[in-house]
């Protein structure tokens, strides 16, 4: 499963850090509050439309990109008891994939929406029916690959979180 980072802030408005100062790095008030919400995207109980992730990705690395898919993905990964795995930047999606497709399953990414496209086709992904050629400017996505027998499937799922969410 693929998300984008939560809302950032518009143009000469300033984010948040985790202590509540401004940082035009971090995620705006909504931003904040989508995190918050995103726990309830995969319920404990079965039946839900997502599966519980087992492991958690967020683009970190070295000369991480603004803190906000950690920030998006740490009141999840609290909830799921697991740490956010933030090793890879973005830029080295084929080392991320790599690495998720070794690690025990169902994986979330959560990424910066510019390098989601490199994703998908280190994934093997990128020519599977449905499959856009980009992230759309929406912030209330999941993306869902599903390898059976050796193919992909692809599925876009609406988060349905905040009020506005399409």
């Amino acid at each position: 499963m693929v998300i984008r980072h939560a809302e950032k802030p518009y143009a000469g408005d300033t984010g948040w850090d985790e202590e509540g100062e401004e940082d035009p790095g971090s995620l705006a008030g909504r931003g904040w509050r989508r995190a918050e919400e995103l726990p309830r995207l995969f319920p404990p109980a079965r039946g839900s439309s997502l599966p519980r992730p087992a492991a958690v990705f967020a683009a970190g690395g070295k000369g991480a990109p603004p803190a906000r898919c950690r920030q998006t993905v740490t009141a999840l990964a609290t909830a799921l008891r697991t740490p956010v795995r933030g090793e890879f930047a973005v830029g080295a999606e084929p080392a991320l994939v790599h690495a998720a497709l070794r690690t025990p399953m169902p994986v979330l990414v959560c990424w910066e929406h510019s390098g989601i496209p490199r994703l998908v086709r280190a994934l093997g992904a990128h020519e599977v029916l449905g499959v856009p050629a980009t992230w759309p400017d929406r912030h209330d996505l999941v993306w869902m690959f599903t390898r059976r027998q050796g193919q992909w499937s692809f599925r876009e799922l609406p988060q349905h979180l905040l009020p506005g969410d399409a």
